[in-house]
């Protein structure tokens, strides 16, 4: 009896481990498909926002379209979906998109009671605070008593809570539904302090009558990191898309951009080699062709172009690229060797 339940449980053992996950499907969808169906956030100047021409630009849209050119060789091939805080997991774990990338931190909870994978770091981001200029405050710790506007189904709110808490500080928050209604709440003087992202913070600012009005506290209360996620249970997936970031990253690193991806090709350097595939097969254990991050350098340009287009330098939004800076340039923005 013990010897057959046992026969049993090896069989079956054997069986699992030489079947495919369940839910291993996503780059075969995608593929028949021929577009990658990606979730984005709702109008967040330099991650993702609609220009004059409805066309979507930011950071984190740029992540969608490197995605989508590694994998169908063209970045136009995807479709955008707005998705508010409340429903940009739930949109993922159903299927609606392929890909959530949106301004959202990595934490334990998302990924051990939500069923998602965090494909890596896009943006170190973290918490901050912004409020008027003549207010007379300039460190965080001297706002006790204010009102904070904070938006709903953010880990601002616990953030703020925490920092106060920590401090001895008296809180008092306004959380509503979305950023729009925070900022406004702010604009219409119902709070004293606009708390966010810092990323997001500096996009607010440009929206509001009199930017220059308004400070943003040299303080930063908590890790925020932001990224592409995906659904567990998907590994093939998982890789590919944390890759393709990583392919990015490293081709700054490397000094391949946009505009020199072609000369990247004759290189005889094994690290360039590697990532624009003339060496290795790392692209086809992805389920790629070896050129995959050759077509997603040459449609969004490296981590560093994708950044200062967007965010940095050649933005509206001008913000340093302090932690997003790469390792060897002071900064803690890292990427493991394609090898």
């Amino acid at each position: 009896m013990k010897r057959a339940v046992l026969s049993a449980a090896v069989l079956l053992a054997v069986f699992a481990a030489g079947s495919p996950p369940a839910h291993a499907q996503t780059l075969k969808a995608v593929k028949e498909r021929g577009v990658l169906r990606c979730g984005v956030g709702q109008g967040l100047l330099g991650f993702s926002s609609q220009d004059d021409q409805s066309n979507w630009r930011g950071l984190d849209v740029d992540i969608c379209r490197a995605v989508a050119a590694a994998v169908l060789g063209d970045p136009a091939k995807v479709t955008f979906a707005p998705l508010d805080a409340a429903s940009r997991f739930s949109a993922l774990q159903s299927g609606q998109i392929d890909l959530l990338s949106r301004n959202s931190t990595w934490t334990m909870s998302r990924e051990t009671s939500l069923g998602l994978m965090f494909a890596g770091v896009a943006y170190f981001d973290g918490q901050g605070f912004l409020l008027r200029r003549d207010s007379g405050i300039d460190t965080a710790l001297q706002l006790g008593g204010k009102t904070v506007c904070a938006q709903t189904g953010t880990t601002s709110q616990l953030n703020v809570a925490d920092y106060f808490r920590v401090n001895d500080m008296a809180l008092k928050v306004l959380a509503l539904d979305t950023v729009e209604e925070s900022r406004k709440a702010y604009d219409d003087r119902k709070c004293d302090v606009l708390t966010s992202d810092v990323s997001q913070l500096y996009a607010e600012r440009l929206k509001l009558a009199a930017p220059d009005s308004h400070v943003i506290l040299p303080e930063v209360i908590s890790k925020e990191p932001l990224g592409p996620v995906v659904r567990q249970g998907d590994d093939q997936w998982f890789n590919l898309v944390k890759w393709t970031l990583y392919a990015l990253i490293n081709a700054e690193e490397l000094g391949i951009k946009s505009s020199t991806i072609d000369d990247a090709l004759k290189s005889s350097d094994p690290n360039v080699r590697r990532l624009v595939g003339t060496e290795g097969e790392f692209g086809l254990q992805l389920g790629l062709s070896n050129d995959w991050a050759v077509r997603a350098v040459r449609a969004t340009g490296n981590y560093g172009e994708i950044y200062e287009r967007n965010v940095g330098t050649q933005s509206r939004l001008s913000v340093p690229r302090g932690l997003n800076a790469l390792w060897t340039k002071g900064g803690i923005q890292y990427a493991p060797p394609i090898r």
